[in-house]
């Protein structure tokens, strides 16, 4: 494809606007449809959890130390893969009494963050409920909890914010996707249109005889129509 000039590009996409337009309003009724009619709300439920002063099981509290930040640090990382253990998840199911969901359906809904530069761990769960969502986010703390004092005999997990039920879908964003659907027909268009004008090869100006041929044009003849001819003369000769 010969190279373009700013306003030959400019000239190539004003002639196909509503080309581009049409394309691009089709790809957004299909974001509509397909984020109303294809997409299965879930609902993600979220509960936090601080690791704080440690106490022993017996219910003695100590000050906090040192000793007890960088514990609670370095156990971040462990506490969150405990979270998703099998113990943990199969005791979840079984106090909730939930028949419908497997072990690693719901593990597999289950995600675990720590947050930077704290002793924050966030359980977050997703589910097609969202009471059941946050049931089992709160739920999997307890259990979790319990977990922790039985292993390592400390209780320095307390729950800041329980789950709560979520009205909103978290998968569910009608503009997000309007927005890429549109921006995925704006790509489209403008292929279709440099396409189009490379797979183009009629001679439609005098420039272009010179650009394709190399030859200056010297005249040109217009063209008129049958209709034309039949038109009376003005006076002054003109039609």
């Amino acid at each position: 494809m010969e190279e373009l000039d700013l306003k030959e590009l400019f000239t190539m996409f004003w002639n196909k606007k509503i080309q581009i337009i049409l394309i691009v309003a089709i790809f957004a009724v299909i974001g509509l449809i397909y984020t109303i009619g294809f997409v299965t709300p879930v609902y993600t439920s979220s509960t936090t959890l601080l690791l704080a002063t440690s106490a022993q099981s017996d219910g003695t509290s100590n000050t906090i130390t040192t000793t007890d930040l960088t514990l609670n640090s370095k156990l971040v990382a462990t506490y969150s893969k405990l979270v998703e253990s099998k113990n943990v998840i199969r005791q979840v199911i079984q106090n909730l009494g939930i028949s419908d969901l497997t072990e690693d359906e719901l593990r597999n809904n289950v995600s675990v963050s720590s947050v930077e530069d704290t002793e924050i761990i966030k359980i977050s769960v997703t589910n097609q409920n969202a009471s059941t969502a946050a049931k089992a986010a709160n739920e999997i703390a307890k259990v979790f909890s319990k977990e922790v004092v039985e292993i390592y005999n400390i209780n320095n997990v307390h729950v800041i914010d329980e789950a709560e039920a979520e009205q909103s879908p978290s998968n569910v964003n009608h503009i997000r996707d309007i927005v890429i659907f549109a921006f995925v027909g704006i790509v489209i268009a403008v292929m279709y249109v440099l396409i189009a004008n490379m797979l183009d090869t009629t001679i439609k100006t005098a420039e272009d005889v010179e650009k394709y041929i190399k030859i200056p044009v010297l005249a040109s003849i217009p063209m008129y129509s049958s209709e034309d001819e039949r038109k009376p003369m003005k006076k002054g000769g003109k039609r």
